[in-house]
């Protein structure tokens, strides 16, 4: 997250899997303790908490746009209409092997697809996780990423009802088949998915 300072000075903010922003009336009791809180911002009658926020820090506005963190960034799969062309030639420099559940979390092919919604991505387009990306369909995935991703901006509120994310184990509201999870990846992030439902075999029936 980037929040541009009227100094000239940008704030940037790297959430990663443990940090949340949260903003309250100014006075306002927070919902999480003092001690967790990394950064706060007043800004009238409203207070902007940052608690366990593990990266933060000032840039010049003049730098952003070579910052190393966003120099590189893929297409924004919510900057409508999604440059699709360029998410594939992005996605052709990646091994053709590569499982497709990697390829939705790298930000230099495609920037803003997190964890919840690759895993709900992958199911709306009943795709194998561990498909090669070469193989997968990739344009769908994005537009369905984009589409969940724009109705939750949109609600203003915390994602919908998930359908696989942080259900492993629980029956998978299509077919009843348990939800799987796998820790898998470089950044070692929890995969989920319906064995059933996600299957080769299904994506080709």
């Amino acid at each position: 997250m980037f929040i541009r300072l009227s100094s000239g000075l940008v704030l940037r903010t790297h959430m990663k899997m443990t940090g949340a922003w949260h903003v309250y009336p100014a006075g306002g009791r927070w919902r999480k303790p003092e001690f967790q809180a990394r950064l706060v911002l007043e800004a009238g009658d409203r207070v902007a908490v940052a608690f366990n926020v593990p990266v933060i820090e000032l840039i010049h506005q003049r730098d952003e746009d070579v910052h190393p963190a966003i120099r590189n960034l893929g297409p924004d799969v919510l900057v409508q209409p999604v440059d699709l062309d360029e998410v594939r030639r992005r996605a052709a420099s990646r091994p053709p092997d590569l499982p497709v559940c990697e390829l939705l979390l790298d930000q230099q092919v495609v920037c803003g697809i997190g964890n919840i919604w690759r895993a709900e991505s992958m199911f709306a387009c009943s795709v194998d996780p561990m498909t090669p990306q070469a193989e997968a369909p990739l344009d769908d995935l994005i537009n369905a990423a984009t589409r969940l991703m724009s109705a939750s901006v949109a609600a203003r509120a915390a994602p919908a009802p998930m359908n696989v994310y942080g259900r492993t184990g629980k029956p998978c509201k299509r077919c009843r088949t348990p939800i799987k999870s796998l820790v898998t990846g470089d950044n070692a992030r929890r995969l989920y998915w319906c064995p059933t439902c996600q299957s080769r075999d299904s994506a080709t029936s």
